[in-house]
């Protein structure tokens, strides 16, 4: 099929004024200027003159599908996984679908020091998990693991007190998973001399290995300072999440060279660590050389107003192109997705939004969301619709497909 006539945001780019998108399959054939790409003979036209096509959005922080991690049993429980806990007929996917989101690192809560396996999630239209999952060329579900420090995992023992108590646990359960690791390749193979199997401690093995990113819940500037300086100590891939003082650390930040998955906040409150969130931060970010992504927390943030939260970036001063490369490019690094979404380019997959009129405007609707060449959301449909805007049963779980395959909602 073939898009005509839309401005083409391809966050690999200029924008194209009077663009076409080419797809074939599940995939992006082609994405350019019109008369500079051959439409093939066949080919279904889309006429969206008048409209703007961006890429999908990657919503790098999420919990839809009511995901849950770790227990009050211990504050590290790497061996939960998410994947065994989210709902996927929950309507906040649908509302995420409403948004314009197509793919969404989904975690358990920043309750525990560390909560658990997250995954990174292609929001198609399934009728369960394994419909939704993302498997890497090694064959390995793509997801990372959930940490967090500050105020939120200080409680009663056995969880710690303090801020101190907190990087010391974490310390002593990374050189636990580096003593696992290590008896495993001495073994060499020698099943005899394998120590048992500790679903935990092989989770954070993988962390070691660099196999699994670290996505790291953390607010105030001494936080900070103290996930980067976990990372150091034990190698591993670290993406600070919210960073609400992250303006004040922004250098050091730049120079440990850690990504930062920002929230943007117009109504600040709930905890006190948070106090000096400000619009500005993703800018004062970028300008010092971080890579930034913006995402919701959902239901911190709704995710159909993800495209809100950029425009408030843009207000605090972030470059236009950055805020959209915010929303998509960025946000796929920070998955280590970048050569499958993030951008309008062939080969990519097909994953990509049809806009009312510019995507940082309030007045702008998303009209349409593709995910790998298939609409998962129409705005001119009364069922996708009732999820963008609300109202009676916009919350109500979704039911089961029908006989001929379409949802019965």
């Amino acid at each position: 099929m073939a898009f005509t006539g839309a401005r083409l945001i391809t966050a690999a780019g200029p924008d194209i004024a009077d663009g076409v998108v080419v797809i074939q399959g599940d995939k992006i054939a082609a994405a350019g200027a019109a008369g500079s790409v051959q439409i093939p003979a066949g080919a279904k036209r889309i006429d969206v003159s008048g409209r703007v096509i961006m890429p999908g959005i990657v919503d790098t922080h999420s919990h839809i599908g009511e995901p849950e991690g770790g227990d009050s049993s211990a504050p590290i429980q790497p061996d939960a996984r998410v994947l065994d806990s989210i709902n996927v007929r929950s309507a906040t996917i649908e509302k995420a679908r409403a948004g314009g989101v197509t793919a969404a690192n989904v975690m358990s809560g920043s309750g525990h020091l560390l909560s658990g396996q997250t995954l990174y999630l292609k929001l198609r239209k399934g009728n369960t998990i394994d419909d939704y999952l993302i498997h890497l060329s090694d064959g390995r579900v793509a997801g990372g693991i959930k940490m967090a420090n500050g105020t939120n995992p200080r409680r009663d023992p056995p969880f710690p007190g303090t801020r101190a108590k907190s990087a010391a646990l974490d310390r002593e359960e990374y050189i636990k998973a580096q003593e696992y690791r290590d008896k495993i390749r001495q073994a060499n193979g020698d099943l005899t001399k394998l120590p048992p199997r500790d679903l935990g401690l092989e989770a954070l093995e993988d962390v070691l290995d660099g196999k699994r990113t670290v996505q790291f819940h953390t607010h105030r500037q001494d936080d900070i300072m103290t996930a980067i300086r976990l990372s150091q100590e034990f190698h591993f891939h670290v993406v600070l999440h919210h960073v609400s003082e992250g303006w004040m650390v922004a250098n050091e930040i730049a120079k440990a060279g850690v990504p930062c998955s920002v929230i943007e906040l117009d109504s600040p409150g709930g905890k006190l660590e948070a106090k000096d969130v400000r619009f500005e931060t993703p800018a004062i970010l970028y300008r010092a050389g971080v890579l930034v992504a913006i995402h919701t927390d959902d239901p911190i943030t709704d995710s159909r107003l993800l495209l809100r939260s950029a425009a408030l970036a843009i207000r605090g001063g972030l470059p236009r192109d950055e805020a959209v490369n915010a929303l998509t490019i960025n946000g796929a690094r920070m998955l280590g997705l970048e050569q499958r979404v993030g951008s309008l380019k062939p080969g990519k997959d097909a994953d990509l939004v049809v806009l009312s009129g510019d995507p940082f405007s309030v007045y702008t609707h998303v009209l349409e969301t593709w995910v790998e060449g298939r609409k998962v959301f129409d705005r001119s449909d009364a069922k996708d619709r009732l999820y963008a805007v609300g109202g009676y049963g916009a919350s109500h779980d979704q039911g089961f497909p029908d006989l001929d395959g379409e949802e019965d909602r």
